[in-house]
């Protein structure tokens, strides 16, 4: 059996433009979680091109997939804030 693939796309403003860090957490705009990346990458892009005037708006793809392997080390880019 194959794994499910799954991805989070969500956006918010960012402290600052140099930073990941969300200003207001509860304000997140949750876009939707999609079965590939393909999608997710499309959902993501829409949303970034609308904001593209705000600077610290920003949009991200989680890979839910990869929060689920518990035993896989995270890469430095799924680490969102951890510096």
């Amino acid at each position: 059996m194959s794994m499910q693939r799954l991805h989070f796309v969500f956006g918010g403003e960012l402290v600052a433009t140099d930073s990941t860090e969300l200003r207001d957490p509860a304000a997140i705009h949750m876009v939707g979680v999609f079965p590939d990346y393909a999608s997710a990458f499309a959902a993501w892009k829409a949303h970034a091109q609308r904001t593209v005037d705000d600077a610290q708006m920003r949009y991200f793809i989680a890979h839910i997939h990869r929060l689920r392997e518990e035993t896989r080390e995270a890469s430095p880019t799924e680490e969102l804030g951890s510096r």
